[in-house]
């Protein structure tokens, strides 16, 4: 049974909708992360989900019980906050058990539940220090001890590492990964970081203006997004776009991709959709461009484009072109970088692209 279900979930703040019709479900011990930029509505869905905002319509279930007019205290779930929330004036300890006394709970038992965290997290050596003496990631950590405390069966992280750096960013990230695959309790994880969305979740819920997207497997969501928005989102860089038509040539289906006045290039297309021809837009991710070596690859095309900027990033260097009137973005090896201004042949991975109908802007399947 699901631990966690949302059906037909809506939120409204007067006349203004931020949520729309929501459905999505956890399994017990998953990862959900709730991705999407500023303003979509994830941070609002959480606090649904903790309690700390009504529900206008539709339900929430937590471990098969609808608690929608339920106290948060009595919800069943842990909150990690982005802020921390720590009290400055107690111990870590004392933060870690505030919540263990106020229930009431014995206190072996609280010192049972302290030793475990602070083994699992490795904070042992910190639970006499207050957090002004702690960096940003040890709060973090006793941040996620004292929703440790609780075996909860809903975790709930709000941008937990949104401020960190960006080096400490990535070791928390794995720190967290690690809790989970040792823990096994069902998680729901917001960021705008599409990078922690991908590398942590089991299954990622896109929203946008307070409309789920896609939910699906983070390599479903990267590989067959379900519009031009998730596409855009989801990837650094994000996908290039490309104006094209679809032809036939040999008898054979084919996207046209228009160059200065002229076709840029006629790519092969894995298998027909539809019959007529039409007006479409090409996706390529910056990974699936490339250098072209003169070697005919099974389901990859050519095009022309000229070097326009050129950004070295250390293994690998980001190249933009200019194809017609479009810039695209690939991703070329450090050793054979071309130069600005230069017109380079590249090689395009049709059997990683996708199609997406210019009006609707959803995925062409």
């Amino acid at each position: 049974m699901p631990s966690l279900v949302i059906r037909d979930l809506c939120k409204r703040f007067g006349h203004l909708e931020v949520l729309k019709n929501i459905n999505l479900e956890a399994d017990t011990g998953e990862f959900i992360a709730l991705v999407g930029p500023s303003g979509c509505g994830k941070s609002t869905l959480l606090a649904m989900l903790a309690g700390l905002e009504s529900v206008t319509s539709g339900r929430i279930e937590i471990g098969g019980r609808v608690v929608n007019d339920v106290a948060p205290k009595d919800r069943d779930i842990a909150m990690v906050f982005q802020s921390y929330a720590l009290y400055p004036t107690m111990t870590v300890r004392e933060n870690i058990t505030f919540g263990m006394e106020s229930r009431g709970v014995p206190k072996a038992q609280q010192n049972d539940a302290v030793a475990h965290v602070a083994a699992l997290l490795q904070i042992g050596e910190l639970l006499g220090r207050r957090p002004a003496q702690l960096s940003g990631g040890q709060r973090q950590r006793v941040a996620m001890g004292r929703a440790l405390v609780r075996d909860p069966a809903l975790f709930l992280f709000d941008e937990p590492l949104s401020n960190l750096d960006a080096k400490l960013r990535v070791e928390m990230r794995t720190e967290i990964k690690k809790l989970h695959q040792r823990v096994r309790k069902t998680t729901i994880y917001v960021t705008h970081d599409q990078v922690e969305a991908m590398t942590l979740a089991s299954r990622v819920a896109v929203l946008h203006r307070g409309v789920l997207q896609q939910f699906d497997r983070p390599r479903v969501v990267y590989d067959r997004p379900a519009n031009r928005f998730v596409a855009g989102f989801m990837g650094s860089p994000s996908m290039n776009f490309l104006p094209a038509e679809l032809v036939e040539e040999n008898s054979k289906p084919c996207v046209a991709v228009p160059g200065n006045g002229t076709r840029a290039a006629l790519l092969p297309l894995l298998q027909p959709v539809g019959n007529a021809t039409r007006k479409i837009v090409l996706g390529v991710r910056p990974e699936h461009l490339s250098r072209d070596t003169g070697v005919a690859r099974p389901g990859c095309g050519r095009m022309q484009a000229t070097v326009e900027v050129v950004e070295p990033t250390g293994a690998e260097t980001m190249v933009v072109l200019r194809v017609g009137a479009q810039e695209v973005t690939a991703r070329f090896d450090a050793d054979h970088v071309p130069a600005v201004g230069e017109t380079v042949r590249l090689t395009v991975d049709m059997n990683k692209a996708c199609l997406f109908d210019p009006d609707t802007e959803r995925l062409i399947e």
